[in-house]
C-alpha cells in the first residue's frame, strides 16, 4: 500500500474558506442557517465553517452533531450480527422552517447523506437541506449530490480516501491510500 497526500492544513484551511463563502453567496441572510456536522469528522468541519461564516458576517451561526449510526441501511452489510454503535445527536436550536446544511468529510455512495437527511426529517421540517462536503470521491449508489464541494477526487473503489484533522487525529491532512500493485492517482484533480 502507498499514501499520497492529496490537501494539506493550508489546501483544508483555504478549501474551508472557498465553501464558506459560497455558503454565504447562496444564504443571503443567514439568519435561518444551522450547519449539522455528520459525525465524527464532519463535526469539527461544520464548526469551522461556523466560525469562518461568522467572522465575515458578523454573527453566531449554530452548529449541530448528528450520530447516523440507527439510520444507516449499510449498517449490517457485512456483519448481521453487529448492533449499530448509536452516539449523541446534539441540535441547539430547532429546525422548522430553517435552512439546513449538513456537513461531512467524505461524499462516495451517498447512504451516509441518506441516513443524515432522514434524521434531520425526524427532529423537524426545515425549509431546505444542503451538503457541503470536503472530498466527493464519486461512486454515487444513490442519486445524492454535494451543494459545496471542497474538492473532486477520481478514485478506484479499492483506495481509500483518509480525511485527518487536528480536533480528531491531531493534524490535518486528506491523504488517498493506494493498494499495492495500483496505479497512482491522477495527479491533476479537480477542484
Amino acid at each position: 500500500m502507498s499514501e499520497k497526500t492529496i490537501m494539506t492544513p493550508d489546501d483544508i484551511r483555504r478549501t474551508l474558506a472557498r465553501i464558506s463563502h459560497e455558503i454565504i453567496e447562496r444564504h443571503y441572510n443567514v439568519e435561518n442557517l444551522i450547519l449539522i456536522g455528520i459525525r465524527t469528522r464532519g463535526v469539527p468541519l461544520a464548526h469551522r465553517l461556523a466560525e469562518n461564516i461568522g467572522r465575515l458576517e458578523n454573527t453566531n451561526i449554530p452548529v449541530g452533531s448528528l450520530d447516523i449510526g440507527q439510520y444507516r441501511d449499510d449498517q449490517n452489510h457485512y456483519n448481521y450480527n453487529q448492533k449499530p454503535v448509536v452516539g449523541k445527536t446534539i441540535i441547539p436550536t430547532n429546525i422548522e422552517s430553517k435552512n439546513i446544511v449538513i456537513v461531512d468529510d467524505v461524499l462516495y455512495t451517498g447512504r451516509s447523506i441518506r441516513a443524515a437527511m432522514d434524521a434531520v426529517i425526524d427532529l423537524g421540517r426545515p425549509k431546505s437541506i444542503q451538503l457541503a462536503v470536503l472530498i466527493d470521491r464519486g461512486h454515487r449508489e444513490l442519486p445524492i449530490r454535494a451543494d459545496y464541494i471542497g474538492k473532486n477526487v477520481p478514485s478506484a473503489h479499492e483506495e481509500k480516501i483518509r480525511v485527518r484533522l487536528i480536533e480528531t487525529d491531531g493534524k490535518d491532512e486528506v491523504i488517498i491510500i493506494i493498494p499495492a500493485g495500483k496505479n497512482a492517482v491522477p495527479t491533476e484533480v479537480n477542484r
